[in-house]
């Protein structure tokens, strides 16, 4: 504000504009109190539609009774392992492992070089496919044999020096694959003229390409041998893929059985994220006693107080825990709705149930899952959600009352300046009549003075 305040007029003018301007930023105050109320109730909506939507994707996936079968593999001794996959029933079987996969490693005889720049292999299709190398040497030779889509490596081995002192070599090919399907033989020179290594002095077969074996049922009638090109056998039992690791006389047994730990783990978990979002909601409903900057007690509602779209959304998600499945109360498994209106799962009762018939336990908690899940999505989909809804619309009404606030300060200061330049007009004018005052005070006194 130009000049002195009150220099004209003696009044308090800077005070005076403060509290002007203090009432009429009231109203904006009102609108950011507004702001900060829709931001925490924003915020308490998006924490609250993280927690279903993250228990409703465990829901998700324990809708369907085999997804709850949760079965491992136990093998009782060495010689294989067992993994449980897709489509696994329980079951028992006994297997002995009499052979293991292997693929074919063979070894020419002692060289220097190779006959020509051509090496021939004819592996499984038993087409033979012809190699070209750089050169003779070895060296070439098995870089060609590496590059090539033969399923065969190639690798020069050094062997010592001849009688000369010249030194010596040999090339050693080994299968990349197993089983005796993997066999191949190797020509030094081409498919029609080559000569097979094997007819060559001093070549040998290391190792033969041969299929793992395992007998099931041994020493019965019923007895049946199976063989794969691999140590694994995908489907020894349904779902089940069995690798073998060592022979053994001995018969090994493989289980197959229900996880009822990792059951009742998977079902305690969804109950736990259903009850952690009821709670949440309770929290954040009841209301909140507190005291002004003027130490005056007053009362206010939580973040949800009187919100309809979260209290619909915590009486679906608790009407799918707690309705009954086929007549069936959700107790009798353990999972209970208490006097509070929030859920609660007794681990032994669903132990003893899933323990006493498992396919009826199973096949109630998928029901349970299927309409927790089918609650959840009504809820929190990313586009149809009732909450994914009023979140949005919530945010549009925090940005407009921001809007809303911006426009209030340039309004403010609009205001401040007007009352400015008003009240610098004001003391100019007081100044002037003070001193006009002041002249006919002085005008009258000598007046007076000149009469004595």
């Amino acid at each position: 504000m130009a000049g002195l305040p009150g220099l004209g007029s003696g009044y308090p003018t800077t005070e005076l504009i403060e509290k002007l301007m203090a009432l009429d930023t009231r109203s904006q105050t009102l609108i950011k109190n507004k702001v900060t109320s829709n931001t925490t109730t924003s915020t308490a909506l998006q924490e609250l539609n993280t927690k279903i939507a993250a228990f409703g994707a465990l829901a998700g996936k324990l809708s369907k009774p085999t997804d709850l079968d949760n079965l491992t593999a136990t093998v009782s001794g060495p010689g294989a392992t067992a993994t449980v996959g897709i489509g696994a029933v329980a079951g028992q079987i006994d297997v002995v492992v009499g052979a293991l996969a292997a693929s074919q490693s063979t070894v020419t005889g002692l060289k220097t070089a190779w006959s020509g720049s051509v090496i021939t292999i004819v592996g499984a299709t038993g087409t033979p496919v012809e190699l070209t190398a750089a050169s003779n040497s070895l060296d070439d030779i098995a870089k060609a044999v590496n590059a090539s889509a033969t399923g065969v490596t190639a690798t020069k081995v050094a062997a010592g020096v001849d009688g000369a002192g010249v030194p010596q070599f040999r090339l050693q090919f080994t299968g990349r694959e197993t089983g005796a399907a993997n066999a191949f033989t190797v020509r030094e020179g081409t498919a029609a003229a080559g000569t097979d290594v094997m007819t060559q002095p001093g070549a040998a077969t290391v190792r033969q390409a041969s299929d793992a074996r395992v007998t099931l049922w041994a020493g019965t009638p019923a007895e049946q041998v199976l063989t794969s090109k691999s140590n694994t056998f995908a489907e020894l039992l349904p779902g089940v893929a069995v690798t073998v690791t060592a022979v053994a006389a001995t018969p090994v047994t493989i289980t197959v059985g229900r996880n009822a730990e990792k059951t009742t783990e998977s079902v305690k978990n969804l109950i736990a994220g259903l009850t952690d979002a009821l709670a949440f909601i309770s929290t954040r409903t009841v209301a909140v006693s507190s005291v002004d900057a003027e130490g005056k007690p007053y009362t206010s509602g939580g973040a949800f107080t009187g919100d309809r779209t979260v209290r619909d959304a915590s009486q679906k998600l608790l009407a799918a825990a707690s309705a009954p499945i086929n007549g069936v109360s959700p107790s009798e498994y353990g999972i209970t709705i208490t006097k509070t209106g929030t859920m609660e799962f007794d681990a032994d009762k669903f132990a003893a149930a899933l323990a006493k018939d498992p396919v009826a336990t199973q096949a109630a908690v998928a029901e349970i899952a299927t309409r927790i899940g089918a609650a959840t999505e009504s809820i929190s989909n990313k586009t149809t959600g009732t909450l994914t809804s009023r979140i949005t619309g919530q945010e549009t009404t925090i940005k407009s009352l921001k809007e809303e606030v911006t426009k209030w300060d340039d309004r403010l200061a609009t205001r401040r300046a007007n009352l400015e330049r008003y009240y610098t007009a004001f003391e100019v004018s007081m100044g002037k009549l003070n001193a006009q005052m002041t002249w006919l005070t002085d005008q009258v006194n000598a007046l007076n003075a000149s009469k004595d």
